[in-house]
């Protein structure tokens, strides 16, 4: 099991329980050195002071926040522990609201909360009892120098924690369509036809990043000595001129081809050489009855 990132105590009510975050998800890219293109040495980045004209250690540096253009007040790291909030070992449920009133515009990381051996029980009966109801729990949390709300939700037989972004963290654009702009009963409907169409149960492992894929195929080209073929590039789509006519165009090619998108979400699971078409899977033959 990886390392927590977080350990204190969940609150609720006059319950508490000792428990432990660990992170939910992390990103997994291929990452490149920067090196020295004569050599193939690796380049090493170092702090300099331009008012000394030198190298500094890490031990020299100091945190500064520029209250004004070039003026800085210093604060030491025993300073920021002294005005650490409670919540930095303590997670307090403040409410409950229902699961479905969150926009997903908040959600920031997550995380699996789970219990230590003594809060074992209280924990089984706040995740049984989030999981039969439509609410989720609104807390707060202290880590990495900042103080998170989050909300817990039940997740398969334990809890899982979000953390949340704060209302002014937002991006907001006032106005994302038009004004006024008038939808035809006739075009909605031929809309929701293709939107059904491409309907499909969500399944995660069906989607892959191919320029991920493709990055470890040109790697293990140039390691192999192998010429490397260009992606074919789609092509820039023009704009729609007739609105129907391009729903209806859609729609047909959908319920002309519908064997086609499943193989194509299942191809996505596999890897292929860079620059050369996915070939067709092999059909299984049928057992005789």
């Amino acid at each position: 099991m990886p390392a927590s990132v977080w350990t204190g105590y969940l609150a609720f009510g006059l319950i508490s329980m000792p428990v432990r975050l660990y992170s939910g998800a992390r990103s997994n890219r291929v990452s490149f050195h920067m090196l020295h293109r004569d050599d193939n040495t690796r380049i090493k980045q170092q702090l300099y002071c331009p008012a000394d004209n030198r190298v500094v250690e890490r031990s020299e540096i100091v945190k500064g926040y520029e209250y004004r253009k070039g003026a800085y007040v210093v604060i030491e790291p025993e300073e920021i522990k002294k005005v650490e909030p409670r919540t930095a070992k303590a997670m307090e449920i403040l409410e409950f609201v229902k699961a479905g009133e969150i926009d997903p515009i908040y959600f920031d990381s997550s995380y699996y909360l789970m219990p230590e051996e003594a809060g074992r029980r209280p924990y089984a009966l706040l995740a049984t009892a989030l999981r039969e109801s439509d609410y989720v729990a609104i807390a707060k949390l202290a880590m990495h120098n900042r103080e998170y709300t989050v909300f817990l939700r039940p997740y398969e037989k334990g809890i899982m924690l979000h953390t949340m972004y704060y209302q002014d963290e937002l991006s907001r654009i006032e106005q994302l369509a038009p004004p006024d702009l008038e939808v035809k009963e006739a075009e909605l409907k031929v809309a929701q036809q293709l939107i059904r169409a491409l309907e499909a149960k969500f399944e995660p492992r069906k989607y892959h990043d191919t320029f991920e894929e493709n990055l470890k195929q040109l790697i293990q080209a140039r390691l192999e000595g192998k010429e490397v073929s260009e992606v074919e590039k789609q092509h820039k789509p023009t704009p729609v001129i007739d609105l129907m006519a391009a729903l209806k165009q859609s729609l047909s090619k959908m319920e002309k081809k519908p064997a086609k998108r499943v193989e194509r979400a299942e191809e996505g699971s596999k890897i292929h050489v860079v620059g050369e078409k996915p070939r067709a899977p092999k059909s299984k033959k049928k057992r005789a009855a």
